[in-house]
């Protein structure tokens, strides 16, 4: 590979910049590791990566089928074996470790593995939605149809309890026997008859086959990506599919209008078993020759986009003659052919070259697992990696609410009293053992047992509203008298039998049971609360109980009830480290590549996701922005126009002359300001209150004489809305007679959230966003105990031994009290307190980084708060402005005397554009 190589244009400039970059890229590919790409948005990063990524697919797979060319005329013939060494190491593991198995043994393993295919208990993680929603496959078990859906009242006192009996179960014994059944073994649904010929086709298909995987946080930058990729050469040359949730995918306007993804995720697989028991006992019909024709109900046909098996093919073939698609897409797809394009896309995964796919599918082992993804000798290319290591632990975070457990609790204690005396001895003892950890759990929670286990001054603290408290796992088990349960063996358990789904069949009968017998008390929702969510829960906790003591901790909350009717509260398990996590995928890949605009410092991600990876094995590449300097101004604001320091610190920011001088400052930045200005805010609450504050003064009228405001929502279903309307705005403007009166309005202002949705993936570019506005140091709330615990986890790693020492800090706190986090804070040395105002500049350098999306793009952007302004002449590494990205410090002005010094910049950088759009 040539340091310089023939690769497709681009829509971007400079072209040099995009070849060092693509170079770069490709020998860090042919090394293999992880490449980690540093580059600001308009020098087409994302472009550059996959093109790059794409040029060494195809190259690798030309050298593949040369060797095995090669390999097939001289079998034998060892004097022409020469140069065989000098292939890459890549090549040589590719072709030995190939896959030889015919079909027939393949298909033949799979029926061994059984259901135990996606558990994994080495690795304390499994498929837990399976675990709820997949039972033994047996037509006698309970029809899930009858569990969700509301019952008439003959079908309520016609059913029989007898369905509800759980099937006889032996526990393995201490010597790791396995467990056995009364009526035979287990076997996996399959979701779908397409799923089905999926995997007769992987069966056909080489298991190893090469992909790359590009996933990143939303759906619109996949969409975005898309797009782009479409305008090079590559495509015409590889098979790209787009993956996604259900909730996205889904065309079925029934399980739509469940709104949630839990609930869409649900009614699917019902739909999905519920269709294969009708093929089942339509199978049984013809084989017993019974006359007539099977009915099938509604109830039972499972989803109607999924019955036609010819269908399918249809989209996967239309799919493939269109070329890279994306969501939207494949939707349209989908309803024009009257089939499920979300299995369809799923069927396409085999086959595709390029799987590009949201965060979630790829960084999840049960996601992964579900989906079929091979990461084996593939490139995996995670864009936006900026907050990659909290968004990788996050997934495996766990949570079950006080109502969660009271329901399932509830319903273990009606099914064992109605059934007790026909359990087997099996069934009986796992059932009480159930209902010992939810009992246990929900005495936790109560207030009349707060005071045990907890030091004095959390009492006192938290007596009168509630209090968050954290512990290890061990200390957890141990203080509430639950260590000597087995919960690798209870959760095999609940694997295996179909226990759930006959307890929450139950519960649902006597539920609709009441409700036929009285009238529905309105204050009684219990019932509206999925008994399965509750289910999933309870085993999604258990399940992160059993990772090792120091991996995570466990948050117990307990809240203030609403009424004296409620309780609050809830049970969290906090994953602290990412690395065996991010190791798995590490393992598998062949190269795995973080791209972003900030991703320094890196060592912090490294040293939270890989730190044992050898440094030949880590590459970093870095390049500036392709903006001229003049296009942009970044200006620390220390003060507004009535000479009031800005300090928008905690303790001070919603005083009464923070607010109002901020009103002054952005009424008079209006002024000036042509087009689209956002306002960036540390959270909804403070925005709200500036509003408020501003409405109730009169800045909010003396702003829209200039500017029409506009506010992000709090719903993200309303985000687009919101910003379609902003841009309308804006683009009116620019479509008006050149001829402006200065005296009407100039644009639109938006009032934007940093980390909402508006902070990140939002493009905005030219006129949208020719002023950002950011109002303070936006600091993570130090009264979060999951972010302290994290910052205790982090202050008390060692990177020298990869081991993790207790943190001491000077005294005991808890939550709800912003002051105890300070205390956290102020303990830390270096490691957690680097990390917190990490985040901190994280957040505003993705806010900021919304302007300047193209090479001819120009914005101002003012950072409004005294703690901005720096002196050049200290080179303090800790200062929050040496965090800020290369090509806008090098340009900062750090500071400006007074407002009319502000205004006098800003004046003539607008005018210095104008002047220059009006000459082109």
């Amino acid at each position: 590979m040539e340091d310089r190589r023939e690769f497709p244009a681009f829509p971007y400039e400079p072209y040099s910049i995009q070849l060092d970059f693509m170079s770069a890229l490709y020998q860090s590919l042919n090394k293999g590791g992880v490449a980690m790409l540093e580059s600001p948005t308009g020098t087409g990063k994302t472009l550059s990566i996959i093109c790059s990524a794409l040029q060494w697919l195809i190259d690798r797979k030309q050298h593949q089928k040369t060797q095995m060319y090669s390999s097939s005329n001289l079998r034998g013939q060892q004097e022409d074996q020469l140069g065989v060494d000098d292939e890459p190491d890549w090549m040589k593991n590719y072709v030995i470790n190939k896959d030889t198995k015919s079909p027939e043994k393949k298909t033949k393993e799979k029926k061994q593995m059984g259901f135990n295919k996606n558990f994994d208990w080495k690795g304390k993680r499994e498929v837990v939605r399976d675990l709820i929603t997949n039972g033994d496959g047996k037509e006698e078990d309970t029809d899930i149809e009858k569990v969700n859906n509301l019952l008439t009242k003959h079908e309520v006192e016609g059913m029989d309890e007898a369905e509800f009996l759980v099937e006889e179960y032996e526990s393995e014994d201490e010597n790791g026997g396995r467990s056995k059944r009364r009526g035979g073994g287990v076997s996996v649904n399959s979701s779908s008859e397409e799923e089905k010929d999926e995997d007769s086709m992987e069966d056909e298909e080489d298991e190893a086959r090469p992909k790359i995987y590009f996933c990143s946080r939303t759906h619109s930058q996949l969409s975005q990506f898309i797009k782009e990729l479409r305008k090079t050469k590559f495509a015409d040359e590889v098979k790209v599919v787009c993956l996604g949730s259900r909730k996205n995918f889904c065309i079925n306007q029934e399980v739509l209008k469940l709104g949630s993804s839990t609930q869409i995720n649900e009614r699917c697989l019902e739909l999905q078993k519920s269709r294969k028991k009708e093929i089942s006992k339509i199978s049984k019909t013809k084989k017993t020759g019974a006359g007539g024709r099977a009915r099938r109900s509604k109830a039972s046909s499972g989803c109607p986009m999924l019955r036609n098996h010819k269908r399918g093919k249809e989209f996967r073939s239309e799919a493939s003659q269109q070329g890279p698609l994306d969501i939207e897409d494949l939707v349209q797809i989908g309803h024009d052919l009257k089939t499920c394009p979300y299995y369809g896309s799923r069927s396409m995964v085999h086959t595709a070259d390029l799987v590009v796919l949201p965060y979630q599918s790829l960084l999840s082992k049960p996601s992964r697992e579900s989906l079929g993804l091979t990461l084996k000798d593939s490139v995996v290319i995670i864009d936006e990696a900026h907050n990659l290591a909290d968004s990788l632990v996050s997934m495996y975070n766990s949570k079950i609410t006080f109502s969660q457990l009271e329901l399932v609790h509830s319903h273990l204690e009606s099914y064992f009293m109605r059934f007790r005396n026909l359990l087997g001895p099996g069934n009986r003892r796992y059932i009480q053992i159930m209902m010992v950890l939810t009992r246990a759990f929900l005495q936790v929670l109560r207030k009349e047992n707060c005071q045990s286990n907890f030091d004095p001054v959390s009492n006192s603290e938290g007596s009168k509203t509630g209090f968050e408290s954290s512990m290890a796992i061990n200390e957890f088990l141990f203080s509430h008298n639950i260590d000597n349960i087995n919960l690798f063996k209870l959760l095999r358990y609940m694997e295996e039998s179909n226990i759930i789904h006959k307890v929450c069949g139950y519960g649902h009968k006597l539920a609709l049971s009441e409700e036929v017998s009285a009238l529905k008390n309105d204050s009684q929702s219990s019932h509206d609360e999925s008994a399965l969510s509750g289910f999933q829960a309870l085993a999604n906790i258990l399940l992160s109980l059993t990772n090792k003591d120091g991996d995570g901790r466990i948050i117990i909350s307990r809240r203030r009830p609403k009424c004296s009717m409620q309780q609050g509260g809830y049970l969290k398990y906090v994953m602290l480290t990412g690395e065996k996590i991010f190791s798995e995928i590490l393992n598998q890949a062949h190269a795995v590549i973080l791209a972003g605009g900030t991703l320094q410092p890196i060592e912090e991600t490294k040293e939270r996701l890989f730190p044992w990876l050898p440094p030949d094995q880590l590459h970093f590449f870095s390049c500036g922005h392709i903006i001229p300097s003049e296009n942009i101004l970044p200006i620390v604001v220390p003060q507004g126009p009535s000479a009031h320091s800005f300090d928008f610190s905690y303790s001070v920011r919603s005083s009464s002359v923070m607010i109002q001088e901020l009103g002054l400052l952005v009424s008079n930045l209006v002024n000036v300001v042509p087009e689209g200005m956002v306002l960036f805010f540390s959270s909804f609450d403070y925005e709200g209150q500036v509003y408020d504050a501003w409405k109730e003064s009169g800045i909010i009228g003396r702003i829209m004489k200039k500017k029409r405001i506009f506010r992000e929502p709090r719903r993200s279903t309303d985000v687009e809305i919101v910003l379609k309307e902003y841009k309308e705005t804006i683009d009116a403007l620019s479509c008006s007679s050149s001829k402006r009166d200065s005296l009407s309005s100039n644009g639109a202002i938006l009032l934007a959230i940093v980390g909402g949705k508006v902070s990140e993936g939002i493009n905005f570019s030219d006129g949208m966003g020719r002023c950002i506005v950011m109002v303070g140091l936006p600091y993570p709330s130090p009264a979060d105990i999951e972010l302290m615990e994290r910052i205790k986890h982090i202050e008390g790693f060692d990177t020298s031994s990869g081991k993790n020492t207790k943190f001491q800090a000077e005294r005991s706190w808890y939550s709800g009290d912003a002051q105890a986090g300070l205390y956290i804070l102020k303990s830390c040395k270096h490691r957690g307190k680097q990390y917190y105002e990490n985040l901190c500049m994280k957040a505003v350098n993705q806010s900021i980084g919304r302007a300047i999306r193209h090479i001819n793009d120009y914005a101002a952007i003012l950072l409004v708060d005294t703690r901005f302004t720096y002196d050049p002449s200290e080179r303090s590494s800790s200062h929050s402005i040496n965090k800020l990205p290369q090509w806008i410090k090098g340009r900062l002005v750090s500071a400006t005397k007074n407002y009319g010094e502000l205004h006098r910049l800003l004046h003539q950088f607008f005018k210095f554009h104008k002047g220059k759009e009006d000459n082109q």
